[in-house]
């Protein structure tokens, strides 16, 4: 049986860890958790010598984590998960309902609006001892997918098939392709010869080509912060937008919404998750869910 090293770092060493990289500070981390700030100093000063690596740098504006610290917390953070988990499946396999306590979901706007709330519905009737804690973050850059791998999110809804690799240790499941739709004010009778209104988080690597190939799409004239500002705009008569169906879910009749033909984009909306976690009871009872649910096309 393997036993414990003076090398291994125990939870208590993690959670200072990670209190220290969520609060930039040492002093903010001993408020967190309740110790002082020697002792946070003395804890993060015997992880970095049990690691070998300086794992902060500090300075007189908080602590930041070197390369080495960031690589520790997100091991840290999916630990302590993991520890979490343990705890959560024993007590549960004991009165015979494995799926209970907190689940963490980190989702784009789009799905945290239309598509998880009949999941989480279905979810709390089934699983009540589960509770879901949703956090909506920017399907740009690492998006959903870097929650997950960092630590923060058990399981993030994510768009798949992009050109940025999914981050290793981490597991992909399909859920739907969800077709794009072009929406402009009601009664504009030429609607492609309208300015176009865009976000960030929109045409991703999955549509760039189609995109390209359109010589009616001008460039951007508006760019808004999320889909939600892009359809008041184009309800107000702003312009014309191109959008997902998720996006487009309750939409105004303020806007009419015209199908993109056969060749039309599409974007397909997945869900990412640690190789650690893919089989826990809180896991597989959401996506059970997610799969049960048809989306609003």
């Amino acid at each position: 049986m393997a036993r414990a090293t003076d090398s291994d770092l125990a939870p208590h060493e993690l959670r200072v860890l990670v209190a220290v990289a969520d609060t930039g500070g040492f002093s903010a981390a001993a408020g967190t958790l309740g110790l002082t700030q020697s002792a946070v100093s003395h804890s993060v000063r015997g992880s970095e010598r049990k690691v070998g690596a300086v794992l902060f740098e500090r300075g007189r504006t908080g602590a930041r984590p070197t390369p080495a610290g960031e690589k520790a917390v997100t091991h840290a953070r999916r630990i302590l998960r993991l520890l979490d988990v343990l705890t959560a499946e024993a007590r549960g396999a004991a009165r015979s309902d494995a799926a209970e306590g907190p689940l963490r979901i980190a989702a784009f706007r789009s799905a945290a609006l239309h598509l998880l709330p009949p999941v989480l519905e279905r979810l709390r009737a089934r699983h009540p001892g589960i509770q879901p804690q949703v956090r909506i973050v920017r399907e740009v850059g690492r998006g959903t997918a870097g929650e997950v791998a960092d630590g923060k999110a058990d399981l993030g809804i994510a768009t798949l098939g992009g050109s940025v690799p999914l981050p290793s240790g981490l597991v992909a499941g399909g859920l739907f392709e969800e077709p794009y739709a072009l929406v402009y004010a009601a009664g504009q009778a030429a609607p492609r010869s309208l300015p176009l209104v865009d976000w960030a988080e929109n045409c991703g690597s999955y549509t760039r080509d189609w995109w390209a190939a359109q010589d009616w799409i001008p460039k951007a004239t508006i760019e808004a912060e999320d889909d939600g500002a892009v359809l008041a705009l184009v309800s107000g008569g702003q312009g014309m937008a191109i959008m997902p169906a998720l996006s487009l879910a309750g939409a105004p009749n303020s806007v009419d919404i015209a199908d993109l033909g056969p060749e039309r984009p599409t974007r397909q909306i997945g869900y990412v998750t640690t190789v650690e976690l893919a089989g826990s009871a809180v896991v597989r009872a959401l996506v059970r869910e997610l799969r049960a649910v048809v989306p609003v096309a």
